[in-house]
């Protein structure tokens, strides 16, 4: 077996070992509203996820392209190899240390610092390798700055229009009525969380792929690729990540059925038209703005502002936190590649 095909190999492992705690830790994501306004059980809840889950990584093609051929530019080699090991590394700490806390941070764009951060180590030891700066702009900055302001105000939009068109309605029933409903809805957003994190994954494997030598194109993706993602997302996503369910459920703002599923189909339409652009955008981002836009059309104070503080301090660390991780990384494991 020769050291391409080992490195080859080790990045894939690494990268579906991202996958799985992606699944776990971005579980919140699709199924928190839904458990919160007991409109499904917890099991229930995540099975469903799952299922989604793996429906929508066989539809993210575009974005699992922007993450292969958009954002760093590598030299085929065994060096490069070590670079994009790093990078994932990188983003598995800090989606692990801030599931521990609770915090629910972007896996997306923990991943896109921890590739930069190793690619920038690597050309200080001269592997080559560049950070495609015009591409990290209009496809990380650009949507990581905008689909927070185009959940948080589409959620409000959202939730006025429910309040308006059932505000003569028996509030039990609408109640009921809305639990059902946010059974589609949670769905929704779990097929649209697989489009664009599988799709990351997927992304990651067809770069290990072409630095490795066993494939000439950096866009197209193998269907096993889409089946090994897709299945490990889907176990992860089963796995449950209850601390970030936690506080996207309960701490931000006190969740009705008719909240839920308001946040939840604002959230599931941003995912399904940015993966179709191809535009690698997090889903944490999404549903947690929403979900304030939607707490926001209660009153203000209907927002627990400190937890959302928290979050989205988070959300600014993210990036050059996981690049600092994955510099770190590379530094330790560039000997082995």
């Amino acid at each position: 077996m020769s050291p391409e095909l080992i490195a080859v190999l080790a990045v894939i492992a690494v990268a579906m070992f991202f996958d799985y705690t992606n699944g776990f830790h971005d579980a919140a994501n699709a199924i928190a509203t839904s458990i919160s306004t007991r409109a499904l059980t917890p099991r229930v809840a995540l099975a469903m996820a799952a299922v989604g889950n793996f429906i929508g990584a066989h539809l993210g093609g575009n974005v699992a392209k922007t993450v292969g051929d958009g954002l760093v530019e590598l030299p085929t080699g065994l060096a490069s190899l070590g670079v994009v090991f790093a990078g994932v590394l990188g983003a598995i700490c800090w989606n692990l240390l801030t599931w521990y806390f609770g915090i629910p941070s972007s896996s997306s764009h923990a991943l896109f610092g921890g590739l930069v951060g190793a690619t920038l180590c690597a050309t200080l030891f001269g592997v080559g390798g560049t950070v495609l700066w015009d591409g990290i702009l209009i496809k990380v900055v650009v949507p990581m700055v905008a689909s927070p302001l185009v959940g948080f105000g589409l959620g409000a939009l959202m939730m006025l229009a429910v309040m308006w068109v059932f505000r003569r309605g028996n509030p039990a029933k609408l109640n009921r009525g809305f639990r059902w409903a946010q059974t589609a809805s949670a769905m929704a957003m779990s097929i649209g969380h697989g489009m664009q994190d599988a799709a990351k994954t997927m992304g990651i494997v067809v770069l290990a792929l072409f630095a490795g030598g066993y494939q000439d194109s950096k866009t197209h993706i193998p269907e096993w690729v889409f089946w090994t993602s897709a299945t490990v997302l889907a176990l992860g996503t089963y796995a449950g990540g209850w601390r970030i369910i936690r506080t996207l459920g309960r701490k931000i703002i006190d969740l009705g059925p008719p909240e839920g599923f308001a946040a939840e189909t604002v959230a599931s339409i941003v995912l399904f038209t940015t993966s179709r652009l191809g535009l690698p955008i997090s889903t944490t981002h999404t549903i947690t703005s929403a979900i304030m836009g939607v707490g926001a059309t209660k009153k203000l104070s209907a927002v627990r502002w400190g937890v959302a503080g928290n979050i989205v301090t988070a959300w600014i660390l993210t990036f050059p936190a996981a690049a600092a991780i994955a510099a770190i990384c590379y530094f330790v494991v560039r000997p082995l590649f």
